[in-house]
């Protein structure tokens, strides 16, 4: 709803709406990765925060970012002002100007997305560790239906990658299942061999 009410102060068009269930600390993000497929020259890539589309490392930022600027796009973010006056700047000099601020500022807010999201599961990491030694620690709760779902897919025979996109999980659960599965049909061979 703030993008939207941001978009109209700013008179600008909204084509499409891409919403992604990946982490910005994922390159691999397949909304991401469309948006920028079927984006034009020209086109700007409205978010609400930097760290929307970035918490990435700086190699996969800057794989990123070529992709971006390779495809003549620009990013509009409402925390930063230079990107939205930039999109709507007519003046050639002016319009320089902003493009080598805005890179620099982009930049410098993606490597602060990226300290932050490292700084941040550092903690969380710590507090688990902590909680753990005092015994609070239990762990996240199984999802055991997302599980079923899981091993019934692959018992089918399906690819990581189409479970991930079926599912929406972590390509982590489904190892683990898969893992799970694994011992157990060993467990049963065994039982059938003896």
């Amino acid at each position: 709803m703030r993008l939207c009410f941001f978009a109209e102060n700013l008179k600008i068009k909204i084509s499409a709406w891409f919403v992604e269930n990946e982490s910005g600390a994922k390159l691999n993000r397949p909304e991401l990765f469309r948006l920028l497929e079927l984006a034009e020259e020209g086109d700007a890539i409205l978010i609400e925060q930097i760290d929307r589309i970035t918490r990435l490392s700086e190699s996969d930022w800057q794989k990123l970012k070529s992709i971006i600027i390779g495809n003549k796009l620009k990013i509009v973010s409402m925390d930063l002002p230079t990107s939205y006056n930039f999109a709507k700047s007519t003046d050639e000099f002016q319009t320089r100007i902003l493009e080598a601020i805005n890179s620099m500022m982009l930049d410098i807010l993606a490597a602060t997305a990226r300290k932050d999201y490292i700084d941040r599961r550092r903690r969380q990491s710590e507090g688990v560790k902590k909680a753990k030694s005092q015994g609070k620690y239990k762990g996240r709760p199984e999802n055991i239906e997302l599980q079923r779902k899981i091993e019934s897919l692959l018992n089918d025979r399906k690819s990581y990658n189409h479970i991930q996109d079926m599912l929406s999980c972590s390509r982590h659960t489904i190892s683990k299942v898969s893992k799970r599965l694994k011992e157990h049909q060993e467990s049963e061979n065994n039982k059938s061999i003896a």
